[in-house]
């Protein structure tokens, strides 16, 4: 059944009447899903889970969740199936949250690798239970992020890590050299449930809403097919655990701001920047203790030190100690990227140019897009040159026989007598990718019109 079909019997079906005037992104089901989502406006604060269930948090928090995709939870439902869901099972589960009587599911565990090793234990909603989440966010977000320390800039709408990064670089060229960098140890497995609750406690007095928000914290989570109580932290995965992050880490914010210290945080990421290691070490202690007393949170001694900026690396940047602070792309990032682009130009891969170059290329636009921000253009204009020869020892591979490559050397404007030497040549794919044969066949302008962005151009 067609799109459009699909919308007309759905309209019919539940009549014209909860028409919304903003359709969901995919346009399937938008206008009915709107109908059975409702239209009432909360009076007060006691009425949070109305302003919930209100057609057009619903229809926001629905094309959110359509727009991440995302993997199933536990019940196997996929993004796809979810609107299908709603359209059927809607009044009955906006019932029970109006009621206080909504369960969600636990979640599926999963492991994703880190980029330093280890791995990241995510917890999956349902999907269903994503986008109760993601209404629930909604709401508590437009209240409570005008509250925030204009220092936090993760997972808040208007701000970002460049914006981040900005304001350490700031500190540091206001004479601020030397930076307490703490790392909270699994931050988002060991947030106490009874300190949010009681910060949430502190914001709103919607009793339904409360008892949602525990709901959602001791759910439960799937591993090897057992479910397992959960008595800390929020999982990372569901659309409200950013959200709650933000409030457990606003008292830190608030602690720093009442003595007068010049940070940054970032999620769990916080910087605080001094002017002497003295104080550095001095704050540390005092921070660190303030943090797992108040708090009841850990944090890794290890991976916290107090340094030079340019030795700490923040959200993959490091800033260097010049009298003019300069952003850099820390070497960790660096070495990620030349990695993940190792990855997808092996000349063992099997595939052609065209193909590579298209996988590589959208890695490449999305990794400029953050990294860009750095002030060092020669490290971007040395990373072109090694992607270019990369990709010529590539070419360089499949051509195979030396004959075809002795012809499609002169096919493309080398000389015969340079062809030709560069054809016999006993180096490797690498060594020769560099020679001024392949350079003159594949100027930067060939890999430009293959779609390979230059990192350097334009900054």
């Amino acid at each position: 059944m067609s799109g459009k079909r699909q919308n007309n019997q759905l309209r019919l079906a539940f009549g014209e009447e909860g028409r919304s005037e903003a359709p969901m992104a995919s346009g399937e089901g938008s206008e009915t899903l709107a109908a059975k989502c409702g239209n009432e406006s909360p009076a007060n604060h006691e009425q949070l889970m109305e302003e919930v269930c209100e057609r057009e948090n619903c229809l926001q928090a629905f094309k959110r969740v359509k727009s991440n995709k995302g993997s199933p939870g536990i019940d196997g439902m996929t993004v796809g199936e979810l609107s299908g869901y709603l359209l059927e099972h809607w009044p009955a589960i906006r019932e029970q949250l109006l009621a206080g009587t909504y369960k969600p599911q636990p979640v599926k565990r999963v492991e994703i690798p880190k980029p330093d090793g280890g791995v990241r234990k995510l917890g999956i909603p349902t999907v269903l239970d994503r986008m109760v989440q993601q209404a629930v966010m909604q709401v508590l977000q437009r209240r409570w992020d005008a509250e925030f320390s204009v220092h936090s800039h993760g997972f808040r709408p208007g701000r970002s890590a460049h914006q981040a990064v900005a304001e350490a670089q700031k500190y540091i060229a206001e004479g601020r050299r030397w930076v307490v960098d703490l790392d909270l140890e699994k931050f988002f497995d060991r947030v106490n449930h009874d300190k949010l609750m009681a910060a949430v406690g502190r914001r709103i007095a919607d009793k339904r809403m409360l008892k949602l928000i525990r709901a959602f914290l001791t759910a439960g989570v799937m591993e090897n097919g057992l479910v397992g109580p959960v008595d800390e932290g929020t999982p990372q995965g569901g659309p409200l655990s950013p959200l709650l992050s933000n409030l457990v880490l606003d008292e830190l914010d608030r602690e720093l701001e009442r003595r007068k210290h010049c940070f940054v945080r970032y999620a769990d990421d916080c910087n605080i920047y001094v002017r002497s290691q003295r104080a550095g070490e001095r704050v540390k202690r005092s921070i660190t203790g303030f943090i797992q007393r108040r708090l009841k949170l850990k944090v890794n001694e290890q991976k916290s030190a107090v340094a030079r900026p340019a030795e700490r690396k923040f959200l993959g940047f490091s800033i260097s100690n010049a009298r003019e602070p300069k952003r850099r792309i820390a070497a960790k990032a660096l070495v990620r990227f030349k990695r993940k682009v190792r990855e997808l130009t092996q000349r063992t891969r099997g595939i052609s140019i065209e193909q590579m170059t298209k996988q590589l290329s959208g890695y490449l636009r999305g990794w400029k897009s953050y990294f860009g921000f750095c002030e060092t253009p020669s490290v971007l204009e040395t990373l072109d040159q090694w992607i270019r020869r990369r990709l010529r020892s590539v070419i360089w591979k499949q051509w195979k026989r030396g004959t075809l490559r002795f012809a499609e050397l002169c096919a493309l404007g080398v000389s015969k007598n340079l062809a030709a030497k560069t054809a016999g040549s006993a180096h490797g794919p690498w060594r020769i990718a560099n020679s001024p044969a392949l350079n003159i066949a594949f100027p930067i302008a060939c890999f430009e019109a293959l779609g390979v962005p230059r990192l350097f151009a334009g900054l």
